[in-house]
């Protein structure tokens, strides 16, 4: 299977868990944990749970989207291996992808944060946290489930029952969804401050149509820029100083400084 077919694929797939996830009135259908006293606890929109949780509830229905396709899906076999998700076709492509979650207003997104630019994503020939190595991959994609958060609720110190069920205020509704290669969503700069992970671009419209600034440059542009990405701290280690670039202008200032240096050598 081609990649584009099998994020084509995804795609119609994945646009349709909107009324899976949502009740008639777009509330997120959990309202909470239930014990075996049939108490319901609600949750918080902690984005770490919340995101947790929503994977649990597709991983069963991709991989019924799996078996329909003539593919198979396997979970990653520890918790923090890359991918989340990898697919399988009859002729020994594997198909990366990760779940990515975030809240959003008005026409934009929190932020993603989309894989480490660090160990497996240099040290490609290796399985390095990932069950196989980096480039043993077709493609390298992104499930994204975007949602609004519901303010003051107002709930977490109120235990449920369950003949209460209906009047508990959900704390996500208004689901989006998209399906994306990892490079045409990534932005010239990390997610998540001082940490080695890439960030994505923020705008919702951009994010569903994959129009990052590295979609029109190229998937080679993208992993060469990343690959040779270093923030401050990684500097100094490195004994480089301080960083070669930091944003897509200083990496194309970079790149014509080591042009000119070749063309004086020829």
């Amino acid at each position: 299977m081609k990649t584009e077919q099998f994020i084509k694929l995804l795609t119609e797939e994945v646009v349709s868990y909107k009324s899976f996830l949502e009740t008639v009135d777009n509330e997120w259908i959990i309202k909470g944990f239930i014990d075996v006293d049939k108490k319901i606890y609600t949750i918080t929109d902690d984005t770490k749970v919340l995101s947790k949780i929503i994977e649990l509830l597709l991983i069963p229905k991709l991989d019924l989207f799996a078996k329909r396709n003539g593919l198979k899906m396997a979970t990653s076999s520890k918790q923090n291996y890359y991918p989340d998700l990898t697919f399988f076709d009859t002729e020994g492509h594997l198909f990366a992808v990760d779940f990515k979650s975030s809240y959003y207003e008005g026409d934009y997104i929190n932020g993603l944060t989309l894989g480490s630019y660090w160990g497996y994503f240099r040290e490609r020939a290796q399985k390095k946290n990932t069950d196989y190595p980096y480039n043993s991959f077709s493609s390298h994609c992104v499930i994204g489930v975007l949602y609004k958060r519901v303010q003051n609720t107002n709930q977490s110190k109120t235990v449920y029952g369950i003949d209460e069920l209906n009047s508990i205020r959900s704390v996500i509704e208004n689901f989006m969804f998209f399906v994306q290669p990892k490079w045409k969503i990534a932005s010239d700069s990390p997610g998540s401050g001082n940490t080695r992970n890439i960030g994505s671009i923020v705008d919702i419209k951009e994010l569903i149509n994959g129009q990052g600034p590295f979609s029109e440059l190229g998937e080679d542009v993208f992993d060469d820029y990343w690959t040779g990405y270093f923030n401050k701290a990684d500097a100094q280690k490195a004994g480089i100083g301080t960083p070669k670039y930091h944003d897509l202008q200083s990496y194309k200032e970079f790149l014509k400084a080591q042009a000119d240096k070749l063309e004086k050598l020829k």
